[in-house]
């Protein structure tokens, strides 16, 4: 195992606990069970996390903050249909199929043995991706793409068609449901929310 230097020892601490939390939730993983992942003692991760919940909140926010910038740059002079397409794309590749994936199967399976996680989970996640989704919408009522009478209510279900498609993937399949193709099942969500929220009812 290669030495881990100061430097990278965040990050290999970060993707030990996503494996060790994927493979084996939240529940059964141990600080040790990640220090040997990395190779290092657990001493050197509770210098960095006191907790195992401090270490998940802190997993969590490193995921969003990558994922997000990806799916919504800047929206500027973007057409708001176009932005939706992206970040239906982005956020639903990478929870069916990345390495967030785990992460609504954890929350659904233990969250009720960890209610301070499912709250950190809403709070620094579900709702960032919500206020995400509302803005693209208002971005389009505004330049007149768009008719919506609540951008709130509409970002709900645009965010409910992507963690369906990632709960078909890491729950149903492995126990035979019929293959779902994520890319397809993307740009399929993404027209028929359009269909809808397209003034007029005609697509960009």
């Amino acid at each position: 195992m290669a030495r881990v230097t100061p430097p990278d020892r965040l990050d290999r601490i970060l993707d030990a606990a996503r494996e060790a939390f994927a493979t084996r939730g939240f529940a059964a993983t141990t600080m040790e069970d990640i220090a040997q992942r990395v190779g290092i003692s657990r001493s050197a991760i509770y210098s960095r996390f006191d907790s195992k919940e401090t270490l998940f909140r802190g997993l969590v926010e490193g995921l969003i903050a990558d994922v997000l910038p990806e799916a919504m740059p800047p929206l500027g002079n973007v057409p708001a249909p176009d932005a939706l397409r992206r970040f239906i794309q982005v956020v639903m590749v990478r929870l069916g199929s990345g390495n967030i994936a785990f992460l609504p199967r954890l929350i659904i399976g233990e969250g009720q043995a960890f209610p301070d996680l499912v709250k950190f989970y809403h709070d620094h996640a579900i709702t960032r991706v919500l206020g995400a989704i509302e803005a693209i919408i208002r971005h389009g009522v505004t330049r007149g793409e768009f008719t919506c009478a609540n951008p709130a209510l509409a970002a709900r279900s645009v965010a409910g068609g992507m963690i369906f498609s990632a709960l078909w993937r890491i729950v149903f399949e492995p126990v035979g449901a019929e293959p779902l193709y994520i890319e397809a099942m993307a740009v399929s969500h993404a027209e028929v929310l359009l269909k809808g929220l397209t003034a007029r009812g005609e697509l960009a």
